[in-house]
């Protein structure tokens, strides 16, 4: 499985970004897939996830900001991005764990099989 993550880019505060996260190779909508993002020095922190059943699961800081979203016929993963902050910067990842139908989210990077090669997104003040 491959994973191309696009839609980065330079935006002020306030301001709203969509990323995508295309799959491509053996994907299967039967997947969790989760965005990180890797500020400068920092290590990398989880953001959201959407299991198979599309349920969804987001670090408390972007609650209410952020919306991840699967388009299964097209093997996309999205993240919509609102009301973004400075402390929003980073480079962010998608991820895809290789367990079938995971019953429980997963937090933490080690438990990722697949990533992208991530996008940066920057969000002046």
């Amino acid at each position: 499985v491959q994973l191309q993550a696009c839609g980065g880019g330079l935006v002020q505060a306030g301001g709203s970004l969509t990323l995508s996260c295309a799959a491509s190779g053996r994907t299967n909508s039967n997947y969790a897939m989760a965005w990180f993002r890797q500020a400068p020095g920092k290590e990398r922190e989880f953001v959201a996830a959407i299991r198979a059943g599309s349920s969804t699961y987001y670090e408390d800081s972007v609650k209410g900001r952020f919306t991840i979203s699967r388009d299964n016929a097209q093997n996309t993963v999205y993240l919509q991005m609102n009301s973004l902050k400075p402390e929003d910067t980073a480079v962010y990842y998608c991820a895809g764990d290789g367990t079938f139908r995971a019953s429980y989210f997963k937090l933490q990077p080690r438990y990722y099989t697949y990533w992208g090669q991530g996008t940066l997104v920057t969000v002046s003040s």
